[in-house]
C-alpha cells in the first residue's frame, strides 16, 4: 500500500517562506511523476507544479508561482519537496502532493495523492 504524507503547512506572514515536504512509502518501483496541486476556499483544485524523472531537472510550474516556488526530489528518500518563497495571501490554500507511481503489485503506474496541508498567507 503506497502512502504519500505531507508535512511544512503553516501561517505565515505575506513575503514570507515555507517549506512543503511529501515522503511517499510502500512497495515503490519509480514515481515517474511527482506533483503539487492547491485548493482554495470556494475554487478548484489546481496544479502548481509537477516534475518528471525523464525530464531531469526540469520542472513545470504554474505562472502564479513561476519565480517564487521551487520544487526539489530526493529519490533515495522517495519525497518531494516544495519551497514557497514571496508568500501571498492569494497563496492560501490547501496543498496537495500528487504522484504517478510504480508498485511492485501493479503493472502500470496509478495516480495517488496525500491528504493535504494549510497554508495560510496572512498578517
Amino acid at each position: 500500500q503506497v502512502q504519500l504524507v505531507e508535512s511544512g503547512g503553516g501561517l505565515v506572514q505575506p513575503g514570507g517562506s515555507l517549506r512543503l515536504s511529501c515522503a511517499a512509502s510502500g512497495s515503490i518501483v519509480s514515481m515517474p511523476r511527482m506533483g503539487w496541486y492547491r485548493q482554495a476556499p470556494g475554487k478548484q483544485r489546481e496544479l502548481v507544479v509537477e516534475s518528471f524523472t525523464t525530464s531531469g531537472s526540469n520542472a513545470n510550474y504554474a505562472d502564479f508561482v513561476k519565480g517564487r516556488f521551487t520544487i526539489s526530489r530526493d529519490y533515495a528518500k522517495n519525497t518531494v519537496y516544495l519551497e514557497m518563497a514571496s508568500l501571498k495571501p492569494e497563496d492560501t490554500a490547501v496543498y496537495y502532493c500528487n504522484a504517478r507511481i510504480l508498485t511492485m503489485a501493479s503493472l502500470v503506474p496509478r495516480e495517488y495523492w496525500g491528504q493535504g496541508t494549510q497554508v495560510t498567507v496572512s498578517s
